[in-house]
């Protein structure tokens, strides 16, 4: 899909070459037709320049837009790489540790639960490619059903606790009370774990991630999701919902991600027909991401 579009963006920019090019032979031929009307011709002229002006700024523009996608791009294959790589790396080293020395009970034990763990690594990393296709697809339809979104909730905070290590008092739930959505549940899981999974990721050393839900006007359920992080300059806080964006810094080279969990939180909240934004006073101040969803009728 990515790459028709792209096909298209490049055939419609040779087409407005051809039709520049064409434009200028025209004139041309028209300074020999009637060159004795000097007025026409600095009208025209003036109207050649406005459109090769016109064409070179949104062939520098597609270009500029070029290069960044590639860029992301780029960046998204060594992440996926590395995440990919890693846990691989992992295993295969425990793997040849048990193959070739004997080790005590509790040893094993040891590297049977640190294999689980890339393991589960490696397949969520799968995952999360696997559905940024799914999300992005109008072909895949949701299968919708009705959901406890107060369970849901509980359990991503449970999964990303044990997944993270992160103690009871570092990630905390206050619910607004039982609310229900009308959805895929999937899909809803996996946007509602995206968000706390990447506010545990980016919270310093000592995480103090609080997760809240709250009703509007009776038709809105919004979850909140707020960390004490390194906060999100304003100029970024629309950027971070791209496909592969991850905000520039000294911090996104050190936390483990591939740039799709947002993208995907977004793309989710679009096909249920709800919306998510990204909140900060800028860095150093944390930031709060919240998602709002229909309530079910």
């Amino acid at each position: 899909m990515e790459f028709t579009g792209r096909r298209r963006s490049i055939a419609g920019h040779i087409a407005l070459g051809i039709g520049l090019i064409s434009i200028l032979l025209v004139l041309y031929i028209g300074y020999f037709l009637l060159n004795w009307r000097h007025g026409i011709l600095l009208v025209l002229g003036i109207l050649l320049v406005l459109m090769i002006s016109c064409g070179i700024l949104l062939n520098t523009i597609f270009l500029v837009r070029e290069i960044r996608r590639n860029e992301q791009h780029d960046a998204f294959i060594n992440a996926v790489t590395h995440e990919l790589k890693t846990p691989v790396a992992s295993i295969r080293l425990y793997l040849e540790t048990l193959q070739t020395r004997p080790v005590d009970e509790a040893k094993r034990k040891e590297f049977y639960r640190i294999m689980l763990e890339d393991s589960d690594r490696l397949l969520s990393t799968i995952e999360q490619v696997l559905r940024t296709g799914r999300v992005g697809s109008t072909a895949h339809r949701l299968n919708p059903t009705r959901i406890d979104l107060d369970e849901v909730i509980r359990s991503s905070v449970e999964l990303v606790r044990t997944l993270h290590r992160v103690p009871a008092e570092g990630l905390r739930y206050q619910p607004c009370g039982p609310a229900a959505v009308f959805g895929d549940l999937d899909e809803i899981r996996a946007a509602v774990t995206n968000l706390i999974d990447n506010a545990v990721k980016y919270s310093a050393a000592k995480v103090n991630v609080t997760v809240e839900t709250a009703k509007l006007d009776g038709r809105f359920v919004i979850l909140r999701v707020k960390d004490q992080g390194p906060g999100i300059a304003k100029s970024e806080l629309d950027r971070v919902f791209r496909r592969f964006y991850r905000v520039p810094g000294p911090l996104a080279s050190r936390i483990k991600g591939t740039g799709l969990g947002l993208y995907i939180v977004r793309s989710v909240a679009k096909r249920h027909g709800g919306r998510v934004w990204a909140e900060s006073e800028g860095p150093g101040h944390g930031s709060t991401f919240a998602l709002q969803l229909p309530i079910a009728k």
